[in-house]
């Protein structure tokens, strides 16, 4: 079923420059069989994380609802929905991990980088990295046998 209100809006209101991209990477994948996730990973990779502006592009294209696409984005914790802050620190709290003292890294992480907004701690439940644990993952890069001080090190490391 055609959106008729859209179709007026479209005519009157022109696309941003991000909403045009968007439109053409959901164009893109539109055509293949379970498109939605090929499609928000890709405007992720594009814009750094998946605003409104972007589920309603993609819903358009999709032609499924606002709802639909906003669940899905908000479902799979890999989705941003805000800018990534500078840095990431992602500790493993799987149970191999939990075993070996994931629970005390991660409050650690959360301490040592609490007030800093460039800075995001985030728990993941298992990076497969279980015989190195616990596992963590600083700005993209996964280590193992992780400990406090290592992440002062990377922190050390952030600095100019």
């Amino acid at each position: 079923m055609a959106r008729a209100g859209r179709q007026q809006t479209e005519e009157l209101t022109p696309r941003s420059a991000r909403a045009e991209i968007t439109r053409e990477i959901a164009g893109r994948h539109a055509g293949e069989r379970g498109p939605l996730l090929p499609i928000l990973h890709a405007v992720q990779r594009e814009h750094g994380y998946v605003a409104d502006e972007d589920v309603a592009e993609v819903a358009d294209v999709l032609n499924l609802s606002v709802a639909e696409v906003h669940g899905t984005v908000s479902f799979y914790h890999d989705f941003r929905r805000t800018p990534a802050p500078e840095h990431t620190v992602e500790v493993c709290r799987a149970e191999a991990c939990q075993a070996v003292g994931a629970a005390e890294l991660y409050a650690a992480a959360q301490d040592r980088f609490a007030g800093r907004h460039d800075v995001e701690v985030r728990e993941i439940f298992c990076f497969g990295n279980c015989a190195l644990g616990p596992s963590a993952s600083v700005d993209g890069r996964l280590r193992g046998r992780v400990t406090a001080e290592d992440l002062a090190a990377a922190e050390r490391g952030w600095t100019p």
